[in-house]
């Protein structure tokens, strides 16, 4: 897969493409299925799919009081891109220059000129050009003046709980992990929500318990909820299962949010070491102990119900896997 960043983008011109525009926070279900069409055009036409992206986050530039926490950093937004069928991805400079671009403008001087597309593929809710004020019936319009044709792809529903079907979007899956239900929005994501950060110093307490924790420290994406979740820690090609707890410490006097995780069965230094934590489901909120005999009880319950969990999963992963 070929990467454009930045500057680089000033230079970019390809012969001829299947193109998708948008942020792709997440590159959730609904995401991947934009791509995915774009892939069906792009293989009639041994074309490359090409997505073009912003960074950082345009309402970060334009309005940064609207500016929602990230789902994804810059390499791992890249890393899905590419498992969702991309061939090319372009990161462009959210520069005021090019955001203030009306919709005309920007498809007339950045995306034909650049991309040569023979088919957009968006979503239904898709808005670009200054405001947003572009939509995919301009970009019809649009098409029919500059060669290209327009799909649009409707958007995906779950049913995400009991009797209850919901849009698929950026903005649903930041409010579920906000409110702790991490395994929802696994559903939409199509996989685990992943926090990526450094391990650094802690009080040290986990150590005290017997529960020697990773504190994390993660810039710039959104932290799940206040709470105990069972995950998984990715880190120089290994993978651990984890407790993970997010939150202030109760039982200690409170203080800051945080996020730790006892990795287990591990033995080792981890400072400094980057850390990927994959978010499976919630355990139980957090809570204030009377004692650390009691809070040491319950983070033996805690470990037991992730090794249960995680029995569990690999189970159902072996058996589907006989199957295949």
């Amino acid at each position: 897969m070929r990467v454009i960043r930045g500057q680089d983008f000033d230079h970019l011109e390809l012969e001829v493409s299947a193109l998708t525009i948008g942020n792709f926070d997440g590159v959730h279900c609904g995401h991947r299925q934009i791509i995915a069409q774009a892939g069906l055009f792009a293989a009639n036409l041994n074309a490359p799919v090409a997505v073009l992206t912003f960074e950082p986050h345009p309402l970060s530039v334009v309005d940064p009081r609207r500016s929602p926490p990230r789902l994804t950093l810059p390499d791992e937004k890249i890393a899905q891109l590419n498992c969702a069928g991309a061939d090319v991805v372009v990161m462009a400079e959210s520069r005021p220059a090019l955001l203030n671009l009306t919709p005309e403008e920007f498809i007339e001087r950045i995306v034909v000129p650049r991309f040569h597309p023979t088919h957009i593929v968006e979503g239904a809710s898709f808005g670009f050009g200054r405001g947003r004020q572009g939509t995919t019936d301009l970009l019809r319009q649009l098409g029919r003046k500059h060669d290209f044709e327009v799909f649009v792809v409707e958007p995906v529903r779950l049913q995400v709980e009991k009797n209850h079907t919901v849009l698929v979007s950026s903005s649903l899956i930041r409010k579920l992990l906000l409110e702790g239900r991490v395994h929802r929005a696994e559903l939409c994501l199509g996989r685990p929500y992943t926090l990526v950060g450094t391990v650094c110093h802690g009080a040290g307490r986990g150590m005290e318990l017997g529960f020697p924790t990773a504190n994390l420290r993660c810039t710039g994406q959104l932290v799940p909820g206040v709470g105990v979740y069972v995950g998984e820690a990715h880190m120089e090609g290994q993978t651990h299962l984890a407790a993970i707890s997010i939150g202030a410490t109760p039982t200690f006097g409170g203080g800051s949010v945080h996020v730790e995780a006892h990795l287990v069965d591990f033995s080792g230094d981890l400072y400094g070491r980057a850390i990927r934590l994959d978010f499976h489901r919630p355990l139980r909120s957090q809570t204030e102990f009377a004692s650390k005999d009691e809070l040491i009880q319950q983070i033996t319950a805690d470990v037991a119900q992730a090794r249960r969990f995680h029995a569990e999963r690999r189970g159902v992963v072996r058996q589907s896997e006989s199957f295949a």
